[in-house]
This record gives structure tokens, sequence and C-alpha cells, in this order.
């Protein structure tokens, strides 16, 4: 299995669908919402395995002190194979300038992986979030 990255955009709102639903995550069930939010944001680092998405990675940032790294996602027949480590040690070395590279794993288990890379818990940081939909599916 050859894996390729890019951070050129050009993932369809089907690839993006397809990706975000395998791993159950609900921005899926938006896709239209969601392919527009990816092109938007300030730098998406995607994962290929020929022409089917495997992994993406999604970061906004202010032009010079803070990047938030959002989304880190790999398909589940893909987990194990290191794609995600390389996504983000390519946003280590984008970001390498900037002051902070802030992140908020969705599932506190998820925060092991990251200090692997040299992330660490915020002293007496917590995390926030205000909810805008009902899920009721």
């Amino acid at each position: 299995m050859s894996i390729t990255f890019t951070e050129n955009k050009k993932f369809t709102q089907q690839q993006v669908q397809e990706l975000f639903l395998s791993v159950g995550w609900v921005s899926g069930q938006y896709p239209s919402r969601l392919y527009k939010a990816l092109m938007h944001s300030s730098t998406v680092i995607t994962a290929w395995d020929q022409d089917k998405l495997v992994g993406l990675i999604r970061v906004l940032d202010d032009s010079e002190l803070v990047a938030y790294m959002h989304y880190a996602l790999v398909h589940p027949a893909y987990q194990g194979e290191g794609i995600a480590g390389t996504m983000l040690r390519m946003v280590k070395e984008k970001y390498k300038d900037f002051l902070y590279i802030e992140l908020m794993p969705e599932e506190s288990k998820n925060a092991l992986f990251y200090q692997k890379f040299g992330f660490s818990v915020m002293e007496d940081g917590v995390a926030m979030q205000l909810c805008n939909f009902s899920d009721q599916r």
C-alpha cells in the first residue's frame, strides 16, 4: 500500500462524506456544509490510497501566532499504518514558526496519541463547546 499526502484541496464532497461517516462523525451527515468548511480552512492535509481519501487533518490559523488543529481522522481500515503520524508531522513542520499549535481531542483517550508527537495537556485548561445541532438519528 502506497499512501500519498497533499495539501491540495482536490477532494470531492462525496469523498469527504465517506471518510467522516467511516469514523462515525456527525459532520458527515452534513456533506455540503462539511465540504464548504474544509474548502475555507487554512490548511487541509489529506492522505490517499490511489483515488481513495483515507485520512485528513484540518487546521485553522491566524497567519502568525496560533494554529488550531480541528480534525484529525483516518479511515478505520487504514488506522495503525502511520498515516495520522505523518500528517501530524506535516502540520508541525508547516506551523513550526507559530507560537502555538493547539488541538482538542474529541475523546480524552486520544490524548496519549498526540503526546507521542510532543503535544501536552494544557495546564489548568478545559475544553468547552456550544452544540448547535440536535442528534436525532
